[in-house]
């Protein structure tokens, strides 16, 4: 049974920043970001290494304090009672975020208590099985190849169904099978009305997914397009 999305009536946009500026020392990383996207979009960040990606998202994630701008997610400022905002969010990034010493399943246990999630168990094996780890749920982390803790830390970020969703590279380290799976997690996310803003090197697999392509260069966001389909995708995963 597909469970409604809770996706907030701000009257705002799914992500907004405006201005977004952060330096490192005397370098500066990004130099007055504007981005907007919309509920229901899957939009993908491309650029180079150390172009600013990991930086942004972080931002746009409320992990990571901006020197300048604002940000905006569901019409809910980061930057001033950013809890409200944070709540909406799944974040998924180079650091799995998990603890190795931990099951899958009491991983997921941990951050459902942090989120104060109702019918914890029955959540807990949804995502479990979205990430086809329904047969490794009572193995702890550090057992698990690269790429199923990837699919796990994927199963935490929507554990708590946020209405965005922030990914970085989400895509590195799997198989070819996984990452059909999390496309057609990713498209299901979009058509139940959430958004998606994540970062890859794969031209190939960031444009069959992406509703919008976005690049970052010279601290900023340089072009903004929306690439060709060849045909609507099919959501099958989402729950």
């Amino acid at each position: 049974m597909r469970a409604t999305p809770e996706v907030p009536d701000d009257g705002g946009p799914a992500i907004a920043g405006t201005g977004i500026r952060k330096d490192y020392g005397d370098r500066a990383v990004l130099r007055g970001v504007d981005l907007t996207v919309g509920w229901g979009e899957i939009a993908v960040l491309f650029g180079a290494n150390g172009a600013g990606k990991t930086t942004l998202l972080r931002i746009l994630a409320g992990l990571t304090r901006a020197d300048a701008g604002t940000t905006h997610i569901a019409g809910r400022p980061m930057h001033r009672r950013g809890n409200r905002a944070r709540r909406l969010v799944g974040f998924a990034g180079h650091q799995t975020m998990l603890y190795n010493d931990l099951t899958c399943r009491e991983n997921l246990a941990f951050y459902a208590r942090l989120y104060g999630i109702r019918d914890a168990g029955g959540r807990i094996d949804e995502v479990l099985e979205q990430a086809t780890l329904s047969d490794r749920a009572n193995r702890r982390v550090r057992t698990l190849s690269h790429g199923m803790q990837k699919r796990l830390a994927m199963a935490r970020a929507i554990l708590h169904r946020p209405a965005v969703l922030l990914l970085d590279e989400p895509e590195s380290g799997l198989d070819a099978e996984s990452v059909a799976t999390l496309g057609d997690l990713l498209r299901d996310w979009a058509t139940s009305g959430r958004a998606a803003l994540l970062t890859t090197h794969s031209a190939e697999v960031g444009l069959a997914w992406a509703d919008r392509s976005l690049t970052l260069a010279g601290g900023r966001i340089e072009s903004d397009v929306a690439p060709e389909r060849s045909g609507p995708a099919q959501p099958t995963m989402l729950q």
